[in-house]
């Protein structure tokens, strides 16, 4: 993997995180464009293809970052980690940023991060070596199928790995009593809410 100065940003942003171990910090958010993962019920479907016009310097992209006041940067997709971010990681890190990466984990971790999210699909299976660095794993259930799933995936983590289920959100008003059921069986888990949407911010 050749490291890049340049990355298809879809959209860029400044909120608050509103899922898992984070939730509620201020952060600037680098969506990149590009997906192969597939996942039938995800919220950001034109993610997952590149426009050329969309390849932007690593250093224009900082610029903009500075603008803002948040000190972290979330750097989500689409699938991020289908690009090397050794040259983008170590920028931010080089000015003091904690940088965070959500990914599926299908790809290798190519970067320096402080924070990574993992929320492996069923659809592509993360690689291997993504689940001994995870700081999270958050798993999206849409049935009851998927908290036996989610479980499975738990073992496969690191022991300081922060463990979240988070209700697909069209099936929330559902999977969310059985998230709960579930987490009072299984107290090693705790509930993860889209409190960004909740709040109806970016």
């Amino acid at each position: 993997m050749v490291m890049t100065d340049k990355l298809p940003v879809m959209e860029s942003f400044l909120s608050i995180q509103g899922e898992g171990y984070h939730q509620g910090k201020l952060s600037y958010f680098i969506r990149l464009a590009g997906c192969d993962v597939g996942c039938t019920w995800c919220d950001v479907k034109e993610s997952w293809t590149v426009n050329e016009k969309q390849y932007r310097d690593i250093y224009e992209i900082f610029s903009e970052i500075k603008s803002n006041p948040a000190k972290t940067v979330i750097i989500t997709g689409g699938e991020p980690l289908i690009y090397d971010l050794r040259a983008f990681t170590a920028l931010l890190k080089s000015e003091g940023y904690s940088v965070h990466v959500e990914t599926s984990g299908a790809y290798e971790a190519i970067g320096y991060f402080d924070w990574i999210t993992l929320s492996p699909k069923k659809f592509k299976k993360p690689v291997s070596t993504i689940y001994s660095i995870a700081n999270e794993l958050k798993a999206i259930i849409a049935s009851k199928k998927d908290l036996e799933w989610a479980e499975e995936e738990s073992l496969k983590v690191n022991k300081d790995c922060y463990l979240y289920l988070q209700a697909e959100w069209d099936r929330r008003e559902k999977q969310y009593p059985a998230i709960y059921s579930y987490i009072r069986a299984n107290p090693k888990w705790k509930i993860s809410l889209q409190a960004h949407k909740y709040l109806e911010l970016q």
